[in-house]
């Protein structure tokens, strides 16, 4: 069998060998070989790194991916986990989702300021909320996503300083 070099799979996996080190050293990989003071790698190395790279883009830590690879440093990923991770990743496009549609609201508001915009103040109250660690059930349903339209808010003070 032909191993892979340290740099060699640092160039094919794009990371670099400081990573794979690193990845080494948390025992997500391992080296079975060194050939003078450079690390050796099988060809599956690869395949670890690239589920390593999801598993980030997917927001597992470090920590979480090694348990997911046996004792061989094959794949044993828990179905349980992944519907888990999913679950959290759909929540999270939905927060942003709602997020961007308010985003695009206030861009797009015909009030004569953004402070004069109800769906603003909304936003900035579910902001505020957010960061307080209040349960996320308390999110405004006129955020969710769906068409808006703006209510000028007539109790509020205006800046002078425009």
């Amino acid at each position: 069998m032909k191993f892979l070099d340290i740099g060699e799979l640092a160039q094919k996996a794009g990371v670099s060998a400081a990573t794979l080190r690193y990845y080494e050293e948390v025992g997500l990989i391992r080296s079975v070989a060194r050939h003078g003071l450079r690390r050796q790698f099988e060809p599956r190395a690869l395949m670890q790194l690239s589920l390593i790279a999801l598993g980030k883009t997917a927001g597992f830590s470090l920590q979480e991916m090694r348990g997911m690879f046996g004792p061989d440093g094959m794949p044993e990923l828990s179905r349980m986990t992944l519907h888990g991770k999913a679950d959290q990743l759909d929540a999270q496009i939905r927060k942003l989702t709602s997020l961007r549609n308010a985003l695009r609201h206030v861009a797009q508001c015909k009030a004569e300021s953004h402070m004069d915009c109800s769906k603003f103040q909304r936003l900035l109250r579910v902001s505020s909320t957010s960061r307080q660690k209040v349960p996320k059930a308390t999110m405004a349903p006129e955020m969710s996503g769906a068409a808006f339209s703006c209510d000028p808010v007539a109790t509020l003070p205006r800046s002078r300083g425009r």
